[in-house]
């Protein structure tokens, strides 16, 4: 069976590459699943999002914030302005952070800041297998 070559990396470092056979990303036009002889296609990722690539291994599964998401001939880039593992969240910092955005945004309602930071906390806790 055909596998897709799978790279997943931030400016910071490479997050992840290996083979897959389907990756899940969340775009701004909404979810797309890849699997092998997918089109090419490139994708902007969403603030927040968790994208999860399915392989015999099991899932892998990463809290993406921003970024893009490239296919072509089977090769899938995920090009991540910040990224985390959910094996690598500390899930007792992301829920922290949960709070604090969320008590920040009751007391301003229009603090984007604190509303990114909300969404980046879910999806690490998301990532990290953890309900929000």
């Amino acid at each position: 069976m055909a596998k897709l070559r799978v790279g997943v990396v931030s400016p910071e470092r490479e997050i992840w590459s290996g083979e897959a056979d389907m990756v899940i990303a969340k775009t701004v036009d909404g979810e797309i699943g890849i699997m092998p002889q997918h089109a090419p296609v490139l994708g902007v990722l969403v603030e927040g999002g968790v994208l999860r690539v399915k392989r015999e291994e099991g899932e892998l599964v990463a809290a993406v914030h921003g970024g893009f998401i490239s296919v072509a001939d089977d090769e899938v880039s995920v090009l991540a302005e910040v990224a985390e593992l959910g094996s690598e969240v500390d899930v007792s910092a992301a829920r922290n952070a949960l709070d604090r955005a969320q008590a920040a945004i009751e007391a301003d309602q229009e603090d984007a800041d604190a509303a990114i930071e909300a969404k980046r906390a879910r999806a690490r806790l998301r990532a990290a297998g953890e309900e929000v």
